[in-house]
């Protein structure tokens, strides 16, 4: 991938994140119990859980595990603290993270320590908020919208963008029309593969490519901690350092 589309850069190699099917069930499950902490167990009357059974559907969680998830968390006296962390990583690229913990110490230490093993910094929250701007993103399989019979709906419910991709089409929105378009999608019968308010970098940085690999090796680490939940940063990553990435892996 070229790196010049915003919302479309920020998860990289989706085929390697398909290979870690446990740490996406693990993260959907957490998602879930905060949802029905938040709002009870009915999905109808849960928007939060609504939309995490229909995320974990589109990443083909098995009906059972979700139901189980949604039992467990009635039952789990634990809670899920919501904690964001942001600093910059190898060749000064802005990184946030989102996380969700039930032990806040064992988090900010691991991913202190990451960071700084990879010869970046952790700064204090709000630090990076002007480098990133909140979009409602919704990735939908090409094969199951008929484009040009919803799109004006689309842009009436807040479309800012519509991109289609080889596989896939992507709307993304304001953050304020994130829950307007998701009904729209829901009235419309739009079967959403993912739908999750992202952070999309104003602009993207280029570094050298040794530099881009350490950097993206960081986020791999990241990634595998079970407390992050999702990973953005304001890399360009180019198809070079997508292809260096792949052979070394």
């Amino acid at each position: 991938m070229s790196g010049h589309n915003k919302w479309s850069t920020i998860k990289r190699k989706k085929g390697a994140l398909d290979s870690k099917r446990s740490k996406i069930f693990s993260r959907i499950t957490k998602e879930i119990t905060v949802a029905v902490k938040e709002g009870g167990p009915d999905p109808e009357g849960n928007a939060r859980l609504r939309l995490a059974i229909n995320n974990a559907k589109g990443e083909n969680m098995p009906k059972d595990n979700i139901q189980r998830a949604i039992s467990k968390a009635e039952k789990d006296p634990n809670s899920f603290h919501e904690i964001t962390f942001e600093g910059y990583g190898p060749g000064g690229i802005a990184i946030v993270l989102e996380c969700l913990t039930d032990n806040n110490n064992r988090t900010i230490s691991a991913v202190r320590s990451q960071f700084s093993k990879k010869g970046g910094t952790l700064g204090t929250n709000g630090s990076l908020d002007f480098m990133f701007v909140r979009k409602g993103i919704f990735t939908i399989q090409k094969d199951k919208i008929n484009l040009d019979d919803v799109e004006l709906d689309l842009i009436d419910a807040g479309a800012q963008n519509i991109e289609l991709t080889e596989d896939s089409c992507i709307v993304a929105t304001a953050m304020e029309d994130f829950g307007k378009m998701n009904r729209k999608m829901e009235m419309l019968k739009i079967e959403v593969e993912n739908a999750a308010l992202q952070r999309i970098p104003n602009d993207l940085k280029s570094i050298d490519k040794s530099t881009a690999i350490k950097l993206l090796r960081l986020v791999d680490e990241f990634e595998d901690n079970e407390d992050v939940q999702n990973v953005y940063h304001n890399l360009e990553v180019t198809d070079e350092v997508v292809a260096a990435m792949e052979n070394n892996d």
